[in-house]
């Protein structure tokens, strides 16, 4: 099954993913984990993106394309995908919609998490994270059990310095204006589902699996 996770930042992407990968035994391919792959493995495009960055310029779509494209090809997303991050604008939308019918493939289904923009800021300001080992907190909806202490190593939890609000509601807006146009472009593929992000993780989930049914 080859599928894409749509949603604004802090929407629930990760969490849904986790699911996913386990329900369906397919991986997940996030543009940010195989960008920084493919640069530590000298491939060719991962040399090239490092080119751009080293420059302090944008990696280009056409490289980032390519290394979707190597990334397609190994052997554990025969059965299926879970593409996260990426495209992020209607040319990504495109140029990925023409490397997967070189390829012979299609998406299945685009699912999109429907979250307010001041839920998202609550969400994300509330993380915490561990300074040391990295792990994962929030104040709300996953405390750790002394405040600001990590519950596995014992080190001081930090807030992120993109995690403030003025941050996040940038992302956001940059976030609409970029993929606003891409609901339209799925839609009239006939693959978009939009889910209430809202809900409980659980009843997230069995929409997800309802739509996929």
């Amino acid at each position: 099954m080859n599928l894409m996770l749509f949603g604004a930042p802090g929407a629930g992407k990760g969490t849904q993913a986790k699911f996913l990968i386990e329900k369906y035994n397919i991986p997940q391919i996030s543009t940010g984990d195989i960008l920084r792959e493919a640069i530590a493995n000298n491939t060719e495009m991962g040399l090239e993106a490092k080119k751009f960055m080293d420059e302090g310029k944008l990696v280009p779509d056409s490289t980032i394309i390519g290394i979707i494209k190597d990334r397609l090809a190994e052997s554990d997303c025969k059965e299926g995908f879970i593409l996260d991050g990426f495209p992020r604008t209607l040319a990504q939308a495109q140029a990925l919609k023409e490397l997967m019918a070189t390829m012979q493939i299609s998406l299945d289904r685009v699912i999109s998490l429907n979250v307010p923009d001041e839920l998202i800021v609550g969400r994300i300001t509330g993380r915490r994270v561990c300074s040391k080992c990295g792990a994962s907190f929030h104040v709300e909806f996953n405390p750790s059990k002394e405040e600001n202490v990590c519950d596995y190593c014992g080190s001081e939890l930090i807030i992120r310095k993109d995690d403030n609000a003025q941050t996040v509601k940038s992302r956001l807006e940059a976030y609409h204006a970029q993929t606003a146009p891409l609901i339209d472009f799925y839609t009239n593929m006939g693959v978009f589902t939009e889910l209430d992000g809202t809900k409980d993780v659980s009843d997230v989930t069995k929409d997800m699996i309802a739509a996929l049914a």
